[in-house]
Parts: C-alpha cells; sequence; structure tokens
C-alpha cells in the first residue's frame, strides 16, 4: 500500500523537533513490509480541529496531494481521536492510522513467540474497544422503540462491545498461564543462581548487536525500528570467570502506547528482576537525550525503582557514526563516568570494557584465605584453578599450601564439596 505521512507540528513547548519526528514516524513506516512510502510533510497546526484535526484548506490540499500520489494509507504521526479518523477516512477516501496504530501493526507484524502474539492481540483490542464506541455513535440515531428495545445502532454496538471483552477475558486467561510459566522460569533461574544483566534502550539503538556480539547468538538485527520484539535470554562467561544471565528486550519508543506497555508488562518486567540494567544509547542520533529520557519514563512507568534507574550502566554506542572531534569527546566524557562506557557494538570496540565494568558491578564481597590441600586431592585444586580463585600456591610435605581470594557464595560451595578433605589456615 502506498502511504503519506504526517507529522503534525502543535509547536509546544514540550514539543519534539518536527522534522526529526517526521523522520522517525516515516521510518516507522518503513518498518512494515506492507507500506511503500510514497511522501511526508510536517503541518504546522495552530488550533487542531475537533472533527478532522487539520483546517478546510489544508484537507483540500492534502486530498489533492493524495489523489495525485495514488495514497492508500495516511499515517498521522499523533494522538488521532475515532471521530477525526472516520472523518478525515470520509473526506480523503484513503485508510487513516496514527501513531499508536502504526505502531501496534508492527508490533502484531514482528510477534514470534506464544507470549508477544498475545500480548499484541491484548493490546490491538484494547486499543479497539477505546474507539469502537465512538466510532459508531452515528448508529445511534436509528434507534426505535422503548424499554429494552434498543434500535439496530445500539444492538451493534454491545454486539460489537460484548465480543470485544469476551475476546479480551479469553486473551488475559491465556496471558496469565505463560505468565506463570514465566515466573517459575525466573525462580529456576535463582536457584542457579546467575545474575541476570537486561539490556533496555530506545529502538534501533543498537541492543540487539551488542547482545549478538557477546554472547554470539543470532537475534535479527537491522538499522529498523523494533527489529526485534521477542525477548531473548543467553548465559554468558565473565572475563572474571562468572557467568551471567544477558536479556536483551523490546526497544522503548517516545508516545510508546499505554496499551502496550500494559499488555508487555509480563515481559518487560524482566527487566524488574534483573540484577543489573545496561541502557543501550544510540549516541549519534541528533535527539538522543530525548530518547534517554523516553527510556527513562518507561522504565518508571514500569516501577523501576529510582534508585535503579540512576545506578544503570550506560552503553554510549555507535561512537564511530560521530566525527573525530565529537567522538573524543563522548570518550572522554566516558572515561570520567565511572557508569559510562563509550563504543561500537557493530565494531566491537568498548565490549571489553563493558564486560569489565558488568563483571565489577556484580562482583560480590571477598575474603583471602590459605588453603593446605592435601595430595591425592587435585580436584579441589581444579576446582580453584578453573574459576581462578588462585592468589599464590606452593608445595609443602602434606601437599599444597594455596591462597585464595574467594567471594562467600564461592566459599560455601567449595566447602561443600571438598571440606572433608582439607585444612584451613
Amino acid at each position: 500500500m502506498r502511504a503519506y505521512v504526517l507529522h503534525p507540528d502543535l509547536r509546544s513547548a514540550d514539543a519534539r523537533d518536527p522534522e526529526l519526528a517526521l523522520e522517525e514516524a516515516c521510518n516507522l513506516t518503513e518498518a512494515l513490509d506492507e507500506l511503500e512510502l510514497a511522501g511526508a510533510e510536517v503541518v504546522l497546526l495552530r488550533q487542531p480541529r475537533a472533527g478532522t484535526l487539520f483546517g478546510d484548506g489544508k484537507l483540500e490540499e492534502l486530498k489533492s496531494t493524495f489523489e495525485e500520489k495514488e495514497i492508500e494509507i495516511v499515517i498521522i504521526d499523533g494522538l488521532v481521536s475515532p471521530i477525526q479518523q472516520r472523518n478525515l477516512e470520509r473526506y480523503w477516501k484513503v485508510k487513516v492510522l496514527d501513531r499508536t496504530g502504526l505502531i501496534l501493526e508492527i508490533f502484531g507484524a514482528r510477534a514470534q513467540t506464544r507470549e508477544g502474539v498475545l500480548q499484541v492481540d491484548l493490546a490491538h483490542l484494547t486499543y479497539q474497544k477505546s474507539r469502537l464506541v465512538r466510532s459508531w455513535t452515528h448508529l445511534e440515531r436509528q434507534r426505535g422503540g422503548t424499554g429494552f428495545m434498543g434500535g439496530p445502532g445500539e444492538t451493534q454496538i454491545e454486539a460489537d462491545r460484548r465480543a470485544i471483552d469476551e475476546h479480551i477475558t479469553r486473551l488475559k486467561r491465556q496471558l496469565a498461564k505463560v505468565v506463570r510459566t514465566r515466573e517459575l522460569h525466573r525462580k529456576s533461574r535463582k536457584k542457579v543462581p546467575y545474575p541476570i544483566v537486561a539490556f533496555v534502550g530506545y529502538t534501533n539503538a543498537g541492543k540487539s548487536t551488542l547482545f549478538n556480539r557477546i554472547t554470539g547468538a543470532d537475534v535479527m538485527a537491522k538499522d529498523m525500528l523494533f527489529a526485534t520484539l521477542d525477548p531473548t535470554m543467553r548465559a554468558v562467561t565473565l572475563p572474571t570467570g562468572e557467568k551471567v544471565i544477558l536479556s536483551d528486550t523490546v526497544g522503548f519508543i517516545s508516545d510508546l502506547p499505554t496499551q502496550l506497555v500494559a499488555a508487555f508488562r509480563a515481559t518487560l518486567e524482566e527487566v524488574l528482576s534483573a540484577d543489573l540494567v545496561v541502557h543501550v544509547r544510540d549516541i549519534s542520533h541528533p535527539q538522543t537525550q530525548e530518547q534517554a529520557q523516553s527510556v527513562r519514563g518507561v522504565l518508571r512507568d514500569l516501577d523501576l525503582p529510582e534508585d535503579s534507574i540512576a545506578g544503570m550502566l550506560e552503553f554510549r554506542n555507535k561512537v564511530d557514526r560521530l566525527p573525530e572531534a565529537e567522538q573524543a569527546a563522548v570518550r572522554l566524557t566516558a572515561s570520567r563516568d565511572p557508569l559510562v562506557i563509550a563504543g561500537s557494538a557493530a565494531r566491537g570496540d568498548g565490549i571489553d570494557d563493558l564486560l569489565a565494568e558488568i563483571s565489577e558491578r556484580l562482583a560480590e564481597p571477598t575474603t583471602s584465605e590459605r588453603l593446605h590441600v592435601g595430595f591425592g586431592q587435585g580436584a579441589a585444586l581444579a576446582w580453584l584453578h578453573r574459576r581462578k580463585l588462585i592468589e599464590h600456591q606452593e608445595p609443602n610435605e602434606n601437599g599444597m599450601a594455596v591462597d585464595v581470594t574467594w567471594s562467600d557464595k564461592h566459599r560455601q560451595q567449595f566447602l561443600k564439596e571438598f571440606q572433608g578433605s582439607l585444612r584451613q589456615g
């Protein structure tokens, strides 16, 4: 379908740069394979019309443009009321989709897992329900009869609402089962126990590329908004020998539809249960600060504690896309802030620094201790070597004197397995 994108510029104090907002809307449109972008423009709106959003002159001008370019669908980068959508479709004779509807379509096209499909369906129905009554109000004029005998308009509205409510109830029941399964998985992971590190960030910031670079996975990673939707988890061994689970979550976006935040809460709650959150930022984007604020806003919507948000590690990605002078400035800033690492997931720059910082942040308090490992206890010595816990060792008449530095968790694991065959001190 040939698509045309409109960004209504309301010129409010907190509005984003209209040209950059239009570019993002175009990228969202191109993220759907079914749509062919045939044109786009920013429309200045001094006073939005309640019924049609745009004024009469602009409506006619746009209608001529759509007819000339053979447009089949118009994407409006903003919130469009059901009445406005209906009136615009009638006037322009094209399909009209607002920002929320477009994002829902993208999520619907990308969901792969059963959970993802259920969540998207739930978000779609919640969105449709909010529009159904208003979009069908013209039928209410057809009401006839008295008492319980409503006319065809009322019957149609109630029938559609009831069908959607029943479908929503079924989906919520199915999702509840999936959520319980996910909760069991979380509990089983806690028993391992490996720390969980969650990647969050604005869509197309490079999370999946970074995830693939570190884990060797083949998660879809394209220069495209919402290239990946379903969360992915992989176990990774850090330079210290410790194992962690990395979680790649769905990308965030400004004005993320509330229906999606609610529907995907179960998936995004992986972030809430994470031991460490890494915020992946596209530092080369002109609105990188605004994108970072949007990410923090969604995390607050998920009730992530403020101290966890303030203490997130930040990987400033795509440094290689900046001019050399700006690259130097970004790297200098990162070198002065222990919470910031600059690099490029595509080239592999900064990955070692990121893993080292993750290791340090997840490191447990350690103590030093001398052990005496007897002859024939090679398994105990090998256990210590595999985990790189040995600082020094020297032979003696009884076997081996070993100086170790370890966490309480390693100490308890070791003593449980080998305590009967060695002496301490």
